[in-house]
């Protein structure tokens, strides 16, 4: 249950959501950014993205950015979907689970609550937080971007046939026949995803060009899980938006998840950085980030 891009692609939740550096070095502004102080106390530009390459980020936690970004909500509830439904079973898969940080805090959870994570760092991360809760975390191989068309043969998941009767993924790339396979009969699978078009604002506040991307990937991904053998429940897709406090939110942001938006650049951005940053009227800067969710039952 992760948080959060090539051209053509959505982002990586078709891949895990790693940590990403921008080519610059982390703990101090990059060479060419150096500028005077503000007056007034008030942090200048160069401080702002050195603070910003210097916070720290571990597993999947966003807690430095949310005190510096406000996030609205979605037409639906993703963690209230997932209980409502985890309530009502016995086992339970959380495909992706970076830190264990949403994870941890879902009650009431399964008797039997297992989580998977690619990404070896985030591994040990989460096996520390959800010990304690008596949730094994195991290390699987990950899936292949979820809208590539020559998909690799990855995204097996290293369990029996029929084990789960719930599959929670947020934000993960998933192999939906392993999806099936895994469910019990009865079982669900309950995806959130980030969607096309989720960093064209984005792209248009560090002074980048658009992607062309078609308007959704539901369609694929319902495909998918169709012939997968699953029956599609709810297909759904939405809009939240987020404010930006300042231009450090926005470095962070982009150091985090830097496969949003592949072609930034620190060195060839910050001059538009910079421009929006002496232009106090801009912030808190909106941003539209679009998801969709599907929920699929094993018949």
């Amino acid at each position: 249950m992760h948080n959060g891009e090539i051209p053509g692609m959505p982002h990586r939740a078709l891949t895990p959501m790693r940590p990403v550096p921008m080519g610059v070095g982390v703990g101090g502004a990059h060479p060419g950014l150096a500028g005077s102080c503000e007056a007034g106390g008030v942090a200048t530009f160069d401080e702002l993205v050195s603070e910003a390459l210097s916070a720290p980020f571990s597993g999947w936690d966003f807690s430095w950015l949310a005190a510096r970004s406000t996030a609205g909500k979605l037409p639906w509830s993703y963690r209230g979907e997932v209980t409502r439904r985890a309530a009502a079973t016995g086992t339970m898969l959380d495909m992706g689970t970076g830190g264990g940080e949403r994870l941890s805090k879902l009650s009431p959870r399964p008797q039997l609550t297992v989580a998977t994570e690619a990404w070896p760092p985030n591994v040990a991360v989460a096996a520390a937080r959800l010990r304690p809760a008596g949730i094994p975390v195991v290390q699987d191989e990950g899936a292949a971007d979820n809208i590539s068309r020559d998909r690799e043969d990855r995204g097996r998941l290293p369990f029996g046939d029929g084990v789960f009767g719930l599959v929670a993924n947020r934000h993960e790339a998933f192999r939906a026949a392993e999806v099936s396979r895994v469910l019990a009969p009865g079982g669900t699978f309950i995806t959130q995803q980030v969607d096309f078009h989720s960093y064209d604002d984005l792209c248009k506040l560090v002074g980048l060009d658009v992607p062309q991307q078609p308007d959704s990937w539901l369609p694929l991904a319902r495909q998918r899980v169709t012939d997968a053998g699953l029956a599609v429940q709810t297909a759904v897709c939405g809009e939240e938006r987020r404010e930006f406090h300042d231009v450090a939110a926005v470095v962070y942001y982009l150091r985090v998840v830097g496969w949003a938006i592949p072609q930034f650049s620190l060195e060839a951005c910050a001059p538009q950085l910079r421009t929006a940053h002496d232009t106090p009227a801009m912030w808190p800067v909106p941003v539209r980030q679009r998801r969709f969710l599907l929920v699929a039952t094993k018949p």
